[in-house]
């Protein structure tokens, strides 16, 4: 424990972990001991005694490696988080109120509900467009932190966002802008990408059609540069949301995606980067120009072939997914005797010998079916393989 707090129940926790039990209830909660009924404003009392003999026991240990504790701050009120949203506003207190509210949203999960409640969701959006519409970066990337932290699309939150392509600008400025320091440069394009994800999930679709071809250049970019993994996941993600609407797919193919994504996924990155990767790619594929492009690079097929049955499932459908559209609207003679050399028709038939999806292995099999002809006759194994599947 670093803040014991005692409950209406009498059992005392910490004061983090009892916030967010409280925090996450469905409906109704109770104390995780006595199971007695708590509401979720149940009022934390600060154990002042059992603190300080935890800070007694640290200092007793300091010679094992054991730091002390420091003495918790006062839970942070509404009214105060609400003084700090209007000081923002006021150049002598900008920068203290900031650099407060950066310090109470590291806090704890309570503190940054407080926040929500004053209002700071909205006014760290105002701040930010206010910035880019002045030109200036000071105190963006702190802003950006406490808005990725913060962020709960609350009603006003949405009816603020859905139609607000000065947000959306002011963060491809952020991504589009170079920093001095490298360090501070990553932090920004990070927490501004992950601030990109969570508002095209409110953004209306009106607007996300409209996104123009400088939107998708800067994000495609930012995948090929690889400037840390929680920015390239959060690029990814945003791709993926907008890529349906209008003629954002052929936009995000013209930027060079398809390239890009098979280039990423060769450096074999880690599983839950290869799952958003061939998730943007079997979108991409199924449209005429992603396919030509997936067909450009010489180790689209055989790369796609490798990862089934290597990664997951969801990686397996997606893979199988690109080379279901692959083989249906873009089998040239070669791209079939392709799909044989490198692999692709043997990975298929392992996906119907292996304890797969039934939906997959369906999907496995139409392909199969489509060039069986012409496999029979250039693979005596495949051959042998396809003579022994049941007909329809």
């Amino acid at each position: 424990m670093k803040d014991p707090v005692t409950t209406v129940s009498g059992i005392t926790y910490d004061r983090e972990s009892i916030e967010h039990w409280l925090s996450t209830a469905q409906d109704t909660t109770s104390c995780p001991v006595t199971k007695q009924p708590m509401p979720r404003d149940s009022d934390l009392t600060p154990n002042h005694t059992l603190r300080r003999l935890i800070q007694s026991w640290c200092v007793l240990n300091a010679n094992k490696g054991v730091d002390r504790i420091p003495t918790p701050k006062s839970p942070v009120n509404k009214s105060h988080v609400v003084k700090l949203v209007r000081n923002l506003n006021v150049p002598e207190f900008h920068s203290q109120a900031l650099k407060e509210m950066e310090e109470i949203t590291g806090e704890s999960e309570k503190s940054r509900a407080c926040m929500v409640e004053a209002g700071a969701v909205k006014a760290m959006i105002s701040w930010i467009t206010r910035r880019f519409r002045e030109g200036k970066f000071e105190s963006v990337e702190e802003c950006l932190k406490i808005l990725h932290l913060i962020w709960k699309p609350t009603e006003d939150v949405k009816e603020m966002v859905k139609e607000n392509g000065d947000l959306i600008d002011s963060l491809l400025w952020v991504l589009s802008s170079e920093m001095e320091e490298k360090e501070n440069n990553v932090s920004a394009k990070t927490h501004a990408l992950l601030v990109l994800r969570t508002v095209v999930e409110v953004t209306s679709s009106a607007l996300l059609e409209r996104l123009k071809l400088n939107f998708f250049n800067v994000i495609v970019a930012l995948t090929r540069e690889n400037i840390s993994s929680q920015a390239t996941k959060a690029a990814l993600r945003v791709l993926i949301q907008v890529c349906p609407f209008g003629r954002n797919r052929l936009k995000i193919v013209e930027c060079g995606a398809v390239f890009e994504l098979i280039e990423l996924e060769l450096n074999k990155p880690e599983k839950s980067l290869t799952e958003l990767i061939f998730c943007l790619l079997a979108q991409l594929c199924a449209c005429a120009d992603g396919r030509a492009e997936f067909l450009k690079h010489a180790g689209g097929i055989a790369m796609v072939a490798k990862r089934i049955l290597r990664v997951s499932p969801a990686t397996d459908d997606r893979a199988v997914h690109v080379l279901s559209s692959v083989a249906r609207f873009s089998a040239t003679n070669e791209v079939v005797m392709e799909m044989l050399r490198v692999g692709a028709v043997s990975k298929l038939c392992m996906v119907l010998q292996a304890d797969s999806d039934k939906g997959l292995k369906r999907k496995a099999k139409e392909v199969l079916r489509l060039h069986s002809n012409v496999w029979n006759n250039d693979s005596p194994c495949i051959a042998v393989y396809l003579l022994t599947m049941q007909r329809p």
